[in-house]
């Protein structure tokens, strides 16, 4: 029905209280239909780049990263997927509790799409989803604004 494709986030975050909150703030905001939760950087790779050789449709794929992640860390993870020309079109949030200058010119140095300082301030999450030319996709037509 339709050529609205279905988007699929997936949720890398070690800190269960994190991943809840997220969670339920998603489905508050009606965001996206598939979520997948990932606990460290190698699940996450290893999730995205199955999907990627088995020959699923990256750009409809939007990664929330946390940066401080067990075995492989976010930045790491970033780096992978933008260099790989079958992932680098996976939209990438950075959602993490570090405010520190470095991280932040780190992640945009390679290809993050957005950078944003938990604890998550939602309206400004839905602002970054729209600036990567999402919301149309990932949002309901009620929630975004003219």
């Amino acid at each position: 029905m339709g050529n609205l494709k279905e988007i699929e986030i997936l949720l890398v975050e070690d800190n269960p209280n994190d991943v809840e909150l997220t969670l339920r703030e998603l489905r508050k905001y009606n965001l996206a239909n598939k979520i997948h939760v990932a606990k460290d950087g190698g699940e996450a790779l290893e999730y995205i780049f199955s999907a990627a050789y088995s020959g699923k449709d990256m750009d409809t794929k939007v990664l929330l990263l946390d940066l401080k992640l067990p075995k492989v860390d976010g930045l790491e993870v970033l780096q992978k997927i933008k260099s790989n020309h079958r992932t680098n079109a996976i939209a990438i949030i950075m959602l993490t509790s570090s405010a520190e200058e470095k991280d932040i010119i780190e992640s945009y140095e390679l290809g993050v799409d957005s950078y944003i300082i938990k604890p998550v301030d939602f309206d400004k999450f839905v602002r970054a989803v729209s600036e990567i030319g999402l919301s149309w996709q990932l949002l309901n037509q009620s929630f975004v604004e003219a």
